[in-house]
């Protein structure tokens, strides 16, 4: 504030980076109580009392803020005959105060007056949560970080087949199969890199991926792990691990990762370093076993994602998913016409019309299609159906979003293909004469 102290501002500062310290923000509230500031006191005096309600200190400082008879100069000699006080009065005789004040009516008037500093859940992880011994928090506590169990097969997933038969090598299989995992040491535990266009339903196979196993779904985004103060990004990376391994099985999705697991080498900033160093140390399982948890992470861009990231044990496995092939484009648009009201419309004449576009560009189809049928409905005052002509015209109209990252990808192929880890990008390139 502009008309703090000194001495009060360099307090402040130090309770915002400390806020459960109760002592420096009481000693914040007698600064301020000297100065005869006794509204900023009470404040203050609030806040250290839900952080510790039964603090003597607070609640005489309380007392004195709101000009309440105070307490004897020499406290530790009153407690005790208070205490002992209590402790023998009759179970049936109504509560009175014992320093004289009510504290009730207290409660009572200053409820309310102190806002909460953040806006969050009940059950969100703040900074002065207890830590165990490992730093790890307190296993009892409830986690901030939510878990669903999905009902997506990939049966509901049209066409596609060459993913399946990858996904069913990497993680169901194994699954299915106990005593073949254990004769041939294979374990519970692994991670798969998706990679392709955007739009292309990287998600959705992720989420059909957890409901055949039956396991749990955590969806990760940087936006659920970057803080702004040192040292939460990677506590909240560290949770979101320990919160999948109490609940496996569970597939722990990363959304993005060329965010979240960009190129360190790339990167000014130390925080986002050291977010990059906790995913590494999380995947590869140290002080806690792996097994149940499985890694999906998702990219439109890996080449810009940290070489290590990709390393065997890691995200080892990568997968390319590409355009919807002809099955699939024709269960993503009979998925979004079977809602609309619809006439002749030739599904096969329209998947073939609809080639290299993505699933979000074939949804985008139908919408613009309905929004073509209702604009002229509302001018002719005829209500009429969706039907082929709609439909062409949006296919005409919506260019395939995909060209750009193949592109962009042609070039990679050709160029940074160390490895071969995009050499079944190079085979689509090339059966699709685009190299």
């Amino acid at each position: 504030m502009s008309h703090d102290s000194p001495l009060i501002a360099s307090l402040r500062t130090a309770v915002e980076a400390a806020p459960g310290d109760v002592p420096l923000r009481l000693h914040l509230a007698e600064l301020l109580i000297a100065e005869g500031r006794p509204d900023a006191a009470v404040a203050e005096a609030a806040v250290a009392l839900q952080h510790a309600p039964g603090d003597e200190a607070a609640r005489a400082l309380m007392l004195r803020a709101m000009g309440g008879p105070q307490q004897p100069q020499q406290p530790q000699q009153s407690v005790q005959p208070v205490q002992q006080h209590q402790q023998v009065r009759s179970a049936a005789e109504p509560p009175t105060p014992a320093d004289g004040f009510d504290w009730k009516a207290a409660e009572n008037e200053v409820k309310g007056a102190v806002p909460p500093r953040f806006v969050a859940p009940e059950s969100a992880t703040t900074p002065e949560a207890p830590l165990a011994a490992d730093g790890s928090g307190d296993p009892g506590d409830a986690s901030a970080w939510e878990t669903e169990v999905p009902t997506l097969r990939l049966a509901d997933v049209g066409g596609m087949e060459e993913v399946k038969e990858r996904l069913e090598a990497a993680f169901l299989a194994p699954l299915r199969n106990p005593e073949l995992r254990k004769l041939y040491g294979k374990s519970l535990r692994g991670g798969l890199l998706l990679y392709g266009p955007p739009g292309c339903g990287k998600t959705f196979i992720a989420r059909a991926v957890a409901g055949e196993l039956g396991a749990s779904f955590m969806s990760v985004s940087v936006n659920d792990v970057l803080d702004m103060w040192i040292g939460n990004s990677e506590r909240n990376m560290h949770e979101i691990f320990r919160t999948a391994r109490r609940q496996a099985p569970c597939v722990v999705f990363l959304d993005e990762l060329d965010a979240l697991g960009a190129k360190r080498s790339r990167m000014a900033s130390s925080g986002m370093r050291n977010t990059v160093n906790q995913l590494l140390t999380e995947l590869d399982g140290v002080g806690a076993a792996n097994d149940g948890v499985f890694v999906l992470a998702a990219t439109n861009v890996p080449w810009d994602v940290d070489i290590a990231l990709r390393r065997p044990g890691r995200l080892d496995r990568t997968l390319l998913v590409l355009p919807p092939d002809a099955p699939a484009r024709e269960s993503i648009l009979r998925y979004h016409l079977s809602e609309r009201p619809i006439e002749s419309v030739d599904l096969g004449k329209l998947v073939k019309a609809t080639e290299n576009f993505s699933g979000a560009d074939l949804a985008h189809v139908c919408e613009s299609a309905s929004e073509t049928a209702l604009l002229d409905s509302a001018r002719t005052g005829t209500v009429r159906l969706i039907n082929m002509k709609d439909l062409l015209a949006a296919t005409k109209a919506v260019r395939p979003s995909t060209e750009p990252w193949f592109a962009t990808a042609r070039n990679v192929a050709m160029y940074a293909n160390d490895g071969g880890s995009y050499d079944d990008l190079m085979a689509y390139l090339k059966k699709t004469r685009r190299l």
